[in-house]
């Protein structure tokens, strides 16, 4: 029973965590996947259902309060005209591969929206394109990972492994917080 809990809030902090930054938390979950605390084809799925609807709600908030944000964020604000040029020569591109600048997972979709030349659709089809990218390689890096340590160290009882993560997940946690604060 313990098992199905810790399955059940390991999937509800995968869609949580990746609503937002994401990769801390998809890398922790492949490496719980690795150790059969989760399906790490669930874990991919969560992880691009999450990461999907958090930029989709990035997006909408930035064309909605792009000017508003951009004008609290003077240094955001400053890299607006260059991200735009950047958006109209190479659209595609820019929308996939902003979904794998660490710290950028919450102001590119503000910045993308604040471009009026990228249409709702083609960010939708873009940023899904970039999540069924992001999510497996980052969740299979999580799980390669637990199989080099598990080969290095050999096999760790289970309860120093839940131990093990619980702490890495909560360093995360407070390092993610301490980022948020600090800007």
């Amino acid at each position: 029973m313990p098992e199905d809990a810790f399955a059940h809030l390991g999937y509800l902090a995968v869609f949580v965590g990746t609503l937002l930054e994401g990769e801390t938390v998809l890398f922790l979950a492949g490496l719980a996947a690795q150790h059969g605390y989760l399906s790490l084809p669930a874990v991919v799925a969560v992880a691009a259902v999450g990461g999907f609807i958090g930029d989709q709600c990035f997006f909408f908030i930035g064309r909605r309060y792009g000017n508003r944000v951009l004008a609290r964020f003077p240094s955001l604000a400053a890299r607006a005209p260059r991200v735009h040029e950047l958006l109209r020569r190479w659209d595609m591109a820019a929308i996939i591969l902003v979904r794998f600048l660490y710290g950028l997972r919450i102001a590119g979709p503000i910045l993308i929206a604040s471009c009026p030349d990228i249409p709702y659709w083609r960010l939708a089809l873009f940023n899904f394109i970039g999540v069924l990218i992001w999510a497996p390689i980052v969740a299979g890096a999580g799980y390669f990972a637990g199989q080099l340590v598990q080969q290095w160290i050999g096999r760790v009882p289970h309860i120093e492994v839940v131990a093990v993560m619980a702490v890495l997940a909560l360093l995360a946690a407070a390092w993610l917080l301490y980022q948020w604060r600090s800007r």
